[in-house]
This record gives C-alpha cells, sequence and structure tokens, in this order.
C-alpha cells in the first residue's frame, strides 16, 4: 500500500494547483560590525587603487576610467544574475564601484576643473533624485528588501553616488580646512559616532542613519588611505600605494572568505507576496 506525502496530497481545486511562494533573498548583507568593516576597507582601496593605476598603469585618468568602468560593468552583470547574496561578487561590486566613484569626482575636478564645491553639489542632487525615484516607485529605501531587479539598480545607482559625493565633499573639507589626513580622518570618524548617538539616543530613522553613515564612510576611508600612503613629507607614512592597496585588499580578502564560509551576515529568505516591501 503506498501513502501521499506531498502537502498537498488529498486537495483538489485551485488549493491542489497554488504554487507555495518562491522564497525572496536580499541580495545584500545584513550590516554587521563586518559590513562597515570591509566598507572602510574597500573606500580606503577605492582611493589608494585610483590612484595607483593613475600613476602606473600609464593609461591616464580617462583611460584608468574606462578599464575599471569596463570591469564594474561585468561584476555588476554577475551580480545581477546572482539569486542571493554571495560575498565574493558582492564585495568586488563595492570595492570595483569604489574606484570608479573616486575616479569620476577626480575626473571632474582634475582634467575638467569643474570646482569642488559644484562636484559636491551635483552629486548630492543626484543621489537626492535616485532616492526619490526609489522611494516613489518602491515606497521604501530599506536595504533589507533587495530582492528585485528594480531595487537592485537603485540600490547600486545609490551606492555608486554616494561614494563620488563622499569622494568630492570629503576633497572639499580637506582642501578648505587643511587638516591633514589623520585629523581629517578623525573628524569623519566623529561624524559618523554622532550620527549613531542621534540613531540609538534621539531615534532618528534607521534607513537615513544608515545612508548618511555610507556616505561619510568614504572620506574616512580616503582619509586612513592617503594617510598610510603618502610621503611622510606631506603628512602621510610613507608606505606607498602599492603596499596600502595591497594590504588592505589582503584583509578584505581574509573577511570575505569567513563571511563566504560562516554565513553570518546573510539573511534568511521571505517568501514572496505581492506586497511585499
Amino acid at each position: 500500500m503506498s501513502y501521499e506525502t506531498s502537502e498537498t496530497a488529498g486537495l483538489r481545486g485551485p488549493a491542489a494547483a497554488a504554487p507555495a511562494p518562491r522564497p525572496r533573498w536580499n541580495k545584500v548583507p545584513e550590516v554587521t560590525v563586518y559590513f562597515w568593516v570591509i566598507k572602510v576597507l574597500c573606500t580606503t582601496v577605492g582611493e589608494t587603487a585610483a590612484d595607483l593605476l593613475n600613476e602606473k598603469a600609464g593609461l591616464g585618468l580617462t583611460g584608468v576610467s574606462l578599464l575599471m568602468s569596463a570591469l564594474l560593468a561585468v561584476v555588476l552583470v554577475v551580480q545581477f544574475r546572482t539569486r542571493a547574496y554571495r560575498p565574493g561578487v558582492y564585495w568586488l561590486a563595492v570595492a570595483l564601484i569604489s574606484v570608479v566613484g573616486t575616479l569620476v569626482s577626480d575626473n571632474l575636478t582634475d582634467n575638467m576643473g569643474v570646482p569642488l564645491t559644484t562636484t559636491t553639489t551635483v552629486f548630492a542632487i543626484v543621489l537626492a533624485i535616485v532616492f526619490a525615484a526609489w522611494y516613489r516607485t518602491e515606497r521604501t529605501l530599506s536595504i533589507h528588501h533587495i530582492d528585485s531587479t528594480r531595487r537592485e539598480t537603485f540600490y547600486w545607482l545609490a551606492v555608486l553616488f554616494t561614494f563620488a559625493l563622499g569622494t568630492s565633499a570629503g576633497d572639499l573639507v580637506a582642501e578648505r580646512m587643511d587638516l591633514g589626513y589623520w585629523i581629517s580622518a578623525v573628524l569623519f570618524a566623529a561624524a559618523i559616532a554622532a550620527v549613531a548617538v542621534a540613531r540609538f539616543a534621539l531615534g532618528l530613522n534607521a534607513v537615513w542613519v544608515f545612508w548618511i553613515a555610507y556616505i561619510l564612510t568614504r572620506p574616512l576611508g580616503a582619509s586612513m588611505g592617503d594617510y598610510l600612503s603618502q610621503p611622510t613629507g606631506d603628512g602621510g607614512l610613507g608606505l606607498g600605494t602599492v603596499v596600502t592597496s595591497a594590504l588592505f585588499l589582503l584583509v578584505i580578502l581574509g573577511l570575505v572568505v569567513y563571511l563566504s564560509v560562516t554565513r553570518t551576515d546573510v539573511a534568511e529568505p521571505e517568501r514572496a507576496t505581492e506586497h511585499a516591501v
């Protein structure tokens, strides 16, 4: 004698035909301490690697920008084709978008002579437009539900312009205030701490806290990278862009391997519904 073991055994009509909702995996990591550590490291690599490629590759700022943009496009295609968060692919995309965001800002200021005040303002406006379009379309800016192509598109556009804005704003602060690399790093770290206090003590919206901190980590990482890589005569430690980039890339690689094995930053999938937000 045989027995039905299916969950739909014995059902008839629409109930038997209706499939179970397909799980929807978030395409980005959970926001843990690992997230912020790797984000700052990627930001530092973005600063030092952009300088390294511009100095050593012999392609010029424009040529390097085109090359890195092409590599980013390839990695983003892979990222969009994955069905869930994959640490290696995701963080490679972040590292490359950090480099490209830096190069976009540098091209405008160094090659085209656009003032930092202008680039900072323009990138802030473009980022605001991305957020407005994202919210108007999806009714949320949360990164806990990046589970569709449209939401992921908005997410990566926002990430790109946070890097570009962070680069321009950070350079503007450094240029206007002339604080030096390590003091600038302390200043931006203090700003991030103030945002955290506003979140936990004053109840500032978590989504906005995340994106403000995401922007501020760009100049924080850049200041750290410049302090380590630039010559001692310019206020740095003189490690050079090669050593600094390699050091941070090794740390990033180690953390990404750890996360790939432990999956500590992977969120459980949610069931897809028509009204998932």
